[in-house]
């Protein structure tokens, strides 16, 4: 059984004991060095080859996504927020520490992983497992439940006893969290993200234009194209293969496109966020609507999603500046600021006979 325990971090005399935030991220992998900001910030990706030797990782290894031979596999070992190929993943932290972070590979080092909220023990224990077997001198690991990360990050008191609403929007899926008084009162975690948006844009275009485009085409489309409401100008030309002819060929997508292949599920997120509404206590329920509903990750970004917000659920949807930094920065202000550590928890692992 996996416990968690709220202990406060510790300097040990003598030894070089530095600390790591670390934001495992769906599609980015960043990296928040204590005392020295963000060291590493590319996509949680690598490439390696039938021997097991790796290629490429990070954005060297995106750039050979979808483009590689049959002897090279390109692999995002995370999935909807837990590690779903521990090799892999255990290989590409190893070869960051090794190769991209200055003196990764020495001394003792405490590591606080932002985990989601709605994983299972096994899955907890697998970050736990990655960190420990990596070699790269885990003295002690801490977890921080992704919300309170994220909400931290974006500056908000999640130690004060008013009820704060944050809706967390990332690459996998999107986690609805109601906190207060540093802790999770209610929270969910749905498989859409923007992954799901970008599939939901590639099977659009095939079948309204019978052309076959690839995930960062897709993604392209949604970054420049993307909106929560109908009607945005403007169109991209994509270049794909067609399904008729089997050549390659151009497709203009537009943003009235885009808006019909995502808006489902965009609308099912809101679902979700009325769902945890109703199941919020009355007390807390008041405060949300004083403070609004907090809106973080990289879809965040899609045009009028806060309109959408707003209209399905009558209250203010607020927004973080970076909202894909709101993780990593509230790691970092949990690692820096002693007044925040008891937000980390540390993992320990009890056999009971």
């Amino acid at each position: 059984m996996i416990i968690s325990t709220h202990q406060p971090r510790k300097e040990i005399i003598g030894l070089a004991l530095r600390a790591y935030g670390i934001d495992l991220g769906t599609r980015v992998l960043k990296i928040y060095k204590e005392k020295n900001g963000v060291v590493y910030d590319q996509k949680n990706i690598l490439a390696i080859n039938d021997n097991g030797e790796i290629i490429a990782v990070g954005d060297e290894a995106f750039d050979m996504y979808e483009k590689v031979p049959k002897s090279i596999t390109v692999s995002f070992p995370i999935k909807n927020g837990v590690i779903a190929d521990f090799s892999n993943m255990q290989a590409l932290i190893q070869e960051i520490f090794r190769k991209h972070i200055k003196g990764g590979a020495r001394g003792n080092k405490d590591f606080f992983i932002a985990v989601p909220t709605d994983i299972t023990d096994v899955e907890k224990r697998a970050f736990l497992d990655l960190i420990e077997s990596a070699k790269i001198h885990a003295k002690k690991v801490y977890i921080v439940e992704k919300p309170i990360a994220a909400a931290v990050g974006a500056g908000l008191d999640v130690k004060h006893p008013n009820g704060v609403m944050l809706v967390d929007m990332g690459a996998d899926t999107t986690e609805i969290t109601i906190m207060s008084l540093g802790g999770i009162v209610i929270s969910k975690l749905i498989q859409i993200g923007g992954t799901k948006l970008d599939e939901d844009i590639m099977l659009y275009v095939k079948k309204t234009k019978n052309v076959i485009i690839g995930m960062k085409s897709a993604e392209e489309c949604k970054t420049k194209l993307a909106c929560a409401n109908q009607g945005i100008e403007g169109k991209v030309s994509i270049k794909g293969r067609d399904l008729v002819v089997g050549l390659p060929t151009i497709v203009d997508v537009t943003g009235d496109m885009v808006y019909e292949a995502i808006r489902e599920d965009l609308h099912a997120v809101m679902d979700a966020v009325k769902v945890i509404l109703e199941r919020t206590p009355p007390e807390i329920s008041s405060d949300i609507i004083d403070n609004g509903v907090y809106l973080t990750g990289g879809c965040s970004r899609i045009r009028g999603i806060d309109q959408l917000m707003s209209k399905e659920t009558e209250l203010k949807a607020r927004f973080y500046e970076q909202p894909e930094e709101a993780v990593i920065t509230g790691l970092a202000r949990i690692i820096e600021e002693p007044d925040l550590s008891e937000l980390a928890s540390s993992l320990i692992q009890t056999n009971y006979n």
